[in-house]
């Protein structure tokens, strides 16, 4: 191998998916490492077909009950046992000189990043400082955002829809992990399900699910529909994305699915991008101005800075 190129493979692979390697290496399944994980089955897949694309080699031999190494993937594992433990002790001496040995982080988020990013970014913040406490709240953004100005939350997710201004709040900061594209569900036997591409004005004429009045994002779908030239029927309201899709999957309407959202559909839903122009929201983490002075804080917001520029 060129030492170039040895240079770009050393620099791809991702310590988190090599993880993800040995632990389906350990389990000899793909359902196995997802339960030694806490991850779904759907993601550990989608984490070893990036490693496969980085590493540039096959790593696994796939049947359909079961998963093998190959010669490659015997090499990397093996590797990944030496890095893991070098790792975990750089990781404790870290932790004790920035004095993550103890003390608590509180967090709190809405819905749909509780389900996704947040909560792969506990699993990672715990594994790498296991004394420090962690709770969390869930919730609506307007009723836990004061919380942070009145030092009863230390961390919090936040967002800001296309077409909407985001909550105001004085006394606090905000860092930017990712846009999340806005797509479409559809029923699985919509004429428009199988669609090459879709665009928002095709479902003009379609009933609309929509969130209710008392959610801050209650407007989005009248106010992206009305961008492109349409007033949406909205036939249904929930402020619940599963309740959403379940009345999609019934042929009851069509409704607007963020992708973070979209990486595990409902039986029955196909999730459709929306071109040229995806509406999207933007992801924040809130905290108390000079809050990342907190090593806690900082070391939480590198986890999600991280998941972040993964997931967009």
């Amino acid at each position: 191998m060129h030492a170039d190129e040895a240079r770009r493979f050393r620099a791809a692979l991702d310590v988190r998916r090599l993880r993800v390697l040995r632990e389906v290496a350990r389990h000899g399944s793909i359902s196995g490492a997802a339960d030694a994980l806490n991850y779904t089955p759907s993601a550990v897949s989608q984490q070893l077909q990036v490693l496969e694309a980085e590493a540039g080699v096959a790593l696994l031999e796939r049947t359909p009950r079961s998963v093998t190494l190959t010669p490659a993937g015997e090499v990397l594992v093996a590797h990944t046992d030496v890095i893991v433990a070098r790792l975990e002790d750089a990781e404790a001496q870290v932790r004790n000189t920035h004095g993550l040995q103890g003390g608590r982080l509180r967090l709190a988020t809405f819905r749909s990043a509780a389900e996704t990013l947040l909560a792969e970014a506990v699993v990672y913040f715990r594994r790498r400082y296991p004394r420090v406490e962690l709770t969390l709240r869930e919730g609506e953004p307007e009723e836990f955002l004061a919380g942070i100005r009145m030092n009863e939350f230390d961390l919090a997710l936040d967002f800001a829809y296309d077409f909407m201004e985001p909550i105001r709040i004085d006394g606090v900061e905000r860092t930017l992990l990712l846009h999340d594209a806005m797509m479409v569900a559809l029923a699985a036997d919509h004429p428009l399900a199988a669609a090459p591409v879709l665009e928002l004005g095709d479902l003009a004429g379609e009933r609309w699910i929509a969130s209710t009045p008392r959610n801050s994002t209650h407007q989005f779908t009248a106010l992206a529909c009305s961008a492109a030239g349409f007033v949406p029927h909205v036939a249904f309201e929930t402020d619940d994305y599963h309740v959403a899709q379940s009345l999609v999957a019934r042929g009851l309407g069509v409704t607007f699915v963020p992708a973070l959202i979209a990486r595990t559909p409902h039986a029955g839903v196909v999730i459709h991008p929306l071109t040229p122009d995806t509406p999207r929201r933007r992801i924040y983490a809130v905290h108390r101005p000079g809050g990342t002075r907190a090593p806690a804080v900082a070391a939480m917001l590198e986890v999600l800075r991280e998941l972040g520029s993964e997931l967009e």
